[in-house]
């Protein structure tokens, strides 16, 4: 397959006004890989431009075609989605916004890119940020929801409390799909977020029995192996860090008491 061919299939259109770009960075954690986001024709906004992978970048560039690139947004700072992003603002002469990155222009709740509206759902990562396209009543989710899956709240950057309440926020939002930073198109917002809900909540009260349960004080890692028996350890590292979360959440709840790298219930 010639190259142009190959970039031509990592394209597809989502909406009229919708495209996507997978980046070829596949990974446990980035799943089939990173959804570059196109919104709109000319201008257009770019969204989580991704990994720095001349591939990917020639990919956008590509889709582009010599339209005019109004922003380049990033949903959150983490490299497989914003690595490339300073390469994609010299290419089209475009300004980059975030909720806080170093030189980005800055962009956060309530503000306003032509149809995307910026919600603030710190969690996954503290800078992290939702977009609604209104008007077609779909959410730009970035790591917040994933299109299979859950995502991972790796402590200390992330927040379990404030991912819960940001989940809770969605619910009051009128949606009919989620377009992900990584998967498939979510098709049932709603069922969806009740399902993260119930998960979190699930893995919390796994934690909790966890604590109750060991005779001694216990590290996170050894909460993993309790809590996810049944999942592959090579992925036992990744749901550390949500463990850690976690318990950093009932901590400060008060319902848990950290010793050096041990745990115990308060």
């Amino acid at each position: 397959m010639s190259d142009e061919a190959t970039r031509t299939s990592a394209v597809r259109w989502l909406s009229d006004r919708v495209r996507v770009i997978l980046a070829p960075n596949p990974s446990p954690m980035t799943l089939e890989g990173t959804n570059t986001y196109l919104i709109g024709d000319d201008p257009l906004v770019i969204m989580d431009p991704g990994p720095d992978l001349d591939d990917h970048l020639a990919s956008i560039e590509a889709v582009v075609a010599g339209a005019a690139v109004e922003t380049i947004l990033i949903t959150h700072k983490h490299i497989d989605h914003a690595e490339v992003a300073e390469r994609c603002a010299a290419l089209f002469d475009s300004p980059i916004a975030s909720n806080g990155r170093p030189g980005d222009s800055h962009i956060g709740e309530g503000d306003r890119i032509g149809d995307l509206l910026a919600v603030a759902t710190p969690g996954h990562s503290s800078d992290h940020l939702c977009f609604v396209l209104e008007r077609d009543k779909t959410l730009f989710s970035g790591d917040h929801i994933l299109g299979r899956g859950t995502t991972v709240v790796a402590h200390p950057d992330g927040d379990m409390g404030a991912y819960m309440a940001s989940l809770e926020r969605l619910r009051d939002l009128d949606l009919q799909r989620i377009f992900p930073g990584h998967g498939p198109v979510v098709t049932e917002p709603q069922a969806v977020i009740e399902e993260y809900i119930e998960h979190r909540l699930m893995r919390e009260r796994q934690v909790v029995d966890g604590l109750e349960a060991a005779a001694e004080p216990v590290t996170p890692e050894e909460l993993v192996a309790r809590i996810y028996y049944d999942v592959d350890p090579v992925l036992h590292p990744i749901a550390a860090m949500s463990v850690r979360a976690h318990l950093a959440k009932l901590a400060r709840e008060g319902r848990a008491v950290q010793d050096g790298e041990r745990w115990r219930p308060s």
